[in-house]
């Protein structure tokens, strides 16, 4: 199955799109078939264009991170006994193993929202689960570069356990139940992207666990002005979006949520 994610993460990229209709037009473009040729690619060069509207995809993702309400920073926590954060916050393996300090990428909310949490409800434990989620991952599991992130913190060992073996959310909610001290008929904080959220609720809900939504990592506003353009954030969206929900259709047709 996580083999199986990495090809859908693939076609779910909206670059790739346009090189299979480059690749096309490129095929049909031999000698007496030029204007098909031509016509692909023109298609590619559309796409291309339309993929740096930031609106549309915004749409989507507005609706996945409307879902779940934002909690506030002086929310009332005194009734969960620890938050679940998952990874996906912190750089490759690979680039963490040439440096000392830690690395955040996208999502870095999920690891700053946590730390924040902690400090003002001592009473909170933080549970962290990812592993390596590459498919020929190289350096240490992202449970190891978190450790060094929270550690950098101050914040004590004794409050954080790590779940390193995890690749997908699935395996997030099951392998976090396996560990020893965890019960998940508790009340726990989920923390994950806003736009991630309503997949990894339904997931940790259908593996048992009892679990609210602290959902940060937000992408979208109320509205985005209609002037709003950019190749680079345009095609994120575009690809967040479109895992998000192939990613909740391929559970729903496994039975994982």
């Amino acid at each position: 199955m996580f083999f199986i994610g990495k090809v859908i993460a693939l076609i779910t990229q909206p670059l790739a799109w346009v090189a299979a209709l480059l690749l096309l037009g490129l095929v049909r473009s031999r000698p007496g078939r030029g204007g098909r040729g031509r016509g692909l690619l023109w298609g590619a060069l559309f796409l291309l264009a339309a993929l740096g509207w930031q609106p549309l995809p915004d749409l989507i993702l507005r609706r996945l991170e409307a879902q779940y309400p934002e909690l506030p920073l002086q929310a009332d926590l005194r009734n969960y006994v620890g938050m679940v954060v998952l990874g996906g916050a912190l750089e490759e393996g690979y680039i963490a193993q040439s440096h000392q300090q830690p690395q955040l990428g996208d999502g870095a909310e999920r690891m700053l929202a946590s730390a924040t949490a902690l400090q003002r409800n001592p009473h909170l434990r933080l549970l962290f689960t990812g592993g390596e989620g590459t498919l020929f991952g190289q350096g240490p599991s992202e449970a190891v570069r978190a450790r060094a992130f929270y550690d950098s913190l101050g914040v004590s060992s004794a409050r954080v356990t790590y779940e390193d073996a995890s690749r997908t959310t699935f395996e997030n909610a099951v392998l976090s139940a396996q560990l020893s001290g965890v019960d998940r008929s508790q009340p726990w904080l989920l923390v994950t992207s806003a736009w991630h959220m309503p997949r990894a609720m339904a997931t940790f809900a259908k593996a048992g666990w009892t679990v609210s939504a602290y959902p940060v990592d937000y992408r979208t506003g109320d509205a985005t002005p209609w002037t709003e353009y950019s190749l680079r954030e345009g095609v994120t969206r575009w690809q967040i979006a479109l895992h998000e929900c192939v990613g909740w259709l391929s559970y729903w047709l496994t039975g994982r949520l």
